[in-house]
């Protein structure tokens, strides 16, 4: 009996076959639905039926026609994946020297858009272009163009090996090492080169231009590893094995033949390998293209995570029985830092109010506690700060992925990479959600501290419950700490010392991704913890956003009334913070997706109605008589109280 193994969203499941006339798309449903089955949210579908996805071989990572035989297509015991397909071409995008942002930029990661050149920047182009050949025509020494490199600037090269001068600097430099850039990063890189050299300040022809073009429209996308670049003179290793791609030479990947030779990709798509002219391998490898686009990823990510910390820390606030004075407009705006304002919003569209009232709230409200501990009342100055961390590297990697970033360029225009420090700032401050949400988590699970079961389960002893839950979130906590050391403040000469200060930003960008994924996977922890909480508070209700909330984890992982298996709901869990259902509408602008095809609803997208009700109706904070509600006035004639109130009780945070 035939039998295939099948790799299905990082997990391996052997599939037998009766016969070897079943087809390529049996044998991908049949693997969807053993994936399914071992899944307590069954993947997030309802059926096999919903789930659309193409077969490819992992050796070499060719697609395999769904029609085809499995006796004609495969051999027997052969490795396959089913993975997401790209989606239909939505729009056409006119490249030009314009205004791009990160959000569009990690699109490109995405969806197979094809990409024009408007006449402005053709013009300009050619423009540039003309330049170059005047330089060459009458034999001036410039930089790059008529001259060796680093240290052989002063080496003058005649005319008749300058287009050989830019072949040897590509494959020279074609020197990185590691894991190669998984095909959506590198689309994202390539798409940003494109930008870049559409702006005609790079000299770059406009008939090789218009092959990276058409190379980047069929997702040919050449062998990028991941190691090699210290940010001198921007990212020369990594973009000179995107160039050696694009000129016939190492290896390329595009959907249709998996990973082959360059030239035979090329040549699969009806494409013809680059004849690089005078400057136009310079053209292709000087920029901070792997920086930034690993930047955009990372500076999205950010941005959805930190929108979803909030919704978790609120939820987990409700479960240890906070108060939500901590939150209230006045105590923020004496210290009126945007991010912390925008996050105690947050949590008042969340908490107890009269708009969406909380059983849970009013079971406390005549508690012996006046205030909370910082990791819970002071999420809007932690969480806060981090929004204010993100917006300004989003506007440093905005204006960089539109810098003409090039050496020469054809005017003076040289900007400094500043991207690397701020994707060190990126790292130090998201990591802050996980580090507060740990402790959050801690206090959860310590019975001392959040008067539940402890580790949020019955039968203590027999059961362990969120025990090793909580240590994956204090390992991963710990990382962080390492890999936010900042990459910025190392330099190594290179070049015989022409490069003698280096940025080292590769690193930067390649750790704050990690730590982001880290932070990611912790708070899926969190958000398990305090649903699982809510248990033990039954039959009492919370908010309706918050009440949302749980439901919708409760739709794909189950209440924990005994030990089970616990890696798989973390999986779930945070599958509910970093999918979302993607548009079809090409106008409208995406966050991050995951690059499978098993996309939930949003936490985000469940709460932000409700967020967004409550900015639009402006709805006025409850301020409840309580026996420890004061004016300084009243409190002259009111010092015989003695029990304290604790949802509506005073709170001297500090700001």
């Amino acid at each position: 009996m035939p039998r295939y193994t099948v790799h299905v969203r990082g997990e391996w499941l052997a599939v037998p076959c009766q016969t070897g006339t079943n087809t390529v798309r049996w044998l991908g449903k049949e693997a969807v639905r053993r994936y399914m089955k071992n899944k307590p949210d069954n993947g997030g579908f309802a059926s096999v039926e919903e789930v659309k996805f193409y077969v490819r071989r992992c050796k070499g990572l060719g697609l395999l026609d769904h029609d085809d035989t499995l006796e004609v297509a495969l051999e027997d015991n052969e490795f396959v994946e089913v993975a997401h397909p790209h989606s239909e071409w939505l729009k056409l995008v006119e490249l030009q020297y314009c205004i791009c942002f990160p959000m569009c930029c990690f699109r490109y990661s995405k969806y197979r858009e094809p990409e024009q050149l408007t006449p402005d920047a053709e013009t300009k182009v050619r423009k540039s272009r003309d330049v170059i050949e005047s330089i060459v025509k009458e034999r001036r020494v410039v930089y790059g163009i008529t001259t060796g490199f680093g240290k052989f600037a002063r080496t003058v090269i005649p005319n008749s090996k300058l287009q050989e001068l830019q072949v040897n600097l590509v494959r020279s430099h074609s020197a990185g090492v590691g894991k190669p850039l998984i095909p959506e990063r590198s689309r994202m890189l390539l798409a940003l080169r494109i930008n870049v050299l559409a702006k005609g300040y790079s000299g770059i022809s406009l008939e090789t231009l218009q092959q990276v073009i058409e190379a980047f429209n069929a997702s040919c996308l050449p062998y990028i590893p991941e190691q090699g670049t210290v940010g001198a003179s921007g990212d020369l290793a990594p973009l000179s094995h995107l160039a050696l791609g694009l000129i016939g030479e190492g290896k390329m990947w595009s959907p249709k033949s998996g990973w082959a030779d360059a030239k035979y990709v090329l040549e699969a798509h009806g494409l013809k390998p680059i004849t690089l002219k005078p400057k136009e391998g310079l053209a292709l490898i000087n920029g901070t293209q792997m920086i930034t686009s690993l930047g955009c990823e990372a500076v999205e990510r950010a941005s959805a995570i930190a929108r979803q910390a909030d919704i978790v820390a609120a939820l987990t606030l409700e479960v240890l029985k906070g108060t939500t004075r901590a939150f209230d407009t006045d105590i923020h705006a004496l210290r009126a830092h945007r991010g912390q304002i925008e996050v105690a919003f947050r949590f008042r569209s969340l908490l107890d109010s009269d708009h969406h009232p909380s059983e849970i709230a009013e079971s406390h409200r005549f508690c012996d506690r006046v205030q909370d501990a910082y990791t819970l009342r002071c999420c809007p100055q932690v969480h806060g700060v981090v929004n204010d961390t993100i917006a300004f590297v989003k506007d440093i990697i905005t204006t960089e992925i539109n810098s003409a970033t090039d050496n020469p360029d054809l005017k003076i225009l040289n900007p400094k990479v500043a991207v690397l420090q701020a994707l060190d700032y990126l790292a130090i401050g998201v990591h802050e959600l996980a580090a507060i949400s740990e402790r959050r988590i801690e206090r959860l699970c310590n019975p001392s501290l959040s008067e539940l079961p402890p580790f949020l389960v019955t039968e203590g002893g027999l059961n362990s419950g969120f025990m090793i839950a909580h240590c994956t979130a204090a390992s991963l906590v710990s990382e962080n700490k390492a890999l936010c050391h900042p990459s910025s403040v190392d330099s190594l000469s290179t070049s015989a010392a022409t490069e003698d200060h280096v940025s080292m930003g590769g690193w930067a960008a390649r750790k704050a991704l990690k730590v982001i994924e880290h932070v990611e996977q912790v708070l899926a922890v969190e958000l398990l913890a305090a649903c699982q909480g809510i248990e033990f508070l039954r039959p009492l209700r919370t908010t309706t956003p918050l009440e949302k909330v749980y439901d919708l984890v409760r739709s794909v992982v189950r209440p924990w009334m005994k030990d089970r298996f616990m890696a798989p709901d973390i999986e779930a869990a945070h599958r509910l913070l970093v999918d979302g259902k993607a548009s079809v509408d090409a106008g409208e602008p995406l966050g991050f997706l995951h690059i499978f095809w098993f996309t939930n609803l949003h936490v985000w997208q469940v709460a932000e109605p409700y967020i967004e009700k409550y900015r639009r109706e402006h709805i006025p904070e409850s301020r409840p008589i309580s026996p420890t509600a004061f004016s300084l006035t009243a409190s002259e004639n009111a010092s015989h109280h003695h029990h304290h109130h604790h949802h509506d009780s005073e709170e001297y945070d500090e700001q």
